[in-house]
């Protein structure tokens, strides 16, 4: 049973950059792709960005491409988002999420385990 833990959300102006950390426990870090999916109060979850085994595949919502990046240390059992030049319309619950398959998905129902999320606001 793998135990997520996400943290570094908070209040920010737009334009404003945050750092989203997720640490993992309970399991092999390395044996899972690694995902972040965001839920805005109304709307449905969605998929934000993920990350394979290794770190070799990435891949990213167009809504934030160019904007966030995805990025992992297995060292530190330890999942990243980088957000720049954020927007009001990025206000959501951000969700960690790990799934035992090698490449990455934008599927949330294939994701294993999952954090219990951490709240980002972005104000105008």
């Amino acid at each position: 049973q793998v135990q997520l833990v996400e943290s570094g959300g908070g209040l920010v102006q737009a334009g404003d950059s945050l750092r989203l950390s997720c640490v993992a426990s309970g399991g092999t870090f390395g044996n899972y792709a690694m995902g972040w999916f965001r839920q805005a109060p109304g709307k449905e979850r969605e998929f934000v960005a993920a990350i394979s085994r290794g770190g070799s595949i990435r891949d990213s919502a167009d809504s934030v491409k160019g904007r966030f990046t995805i990025s992992r240390d297995d060292a530190k059992n330890s999942v990243y988002l980088q957000m720049n030049s954020l927007k009001p319309e990025d206000t959501a619950v951000y969700y960690c999420a790990a799934d035992l398959r090698v490449r990455p998905s934008r599927v949330a129902t294939q994701y294993n385990y999952w954090g219990q999320g951490t709240q980002v606001t972005v104000s105008s």
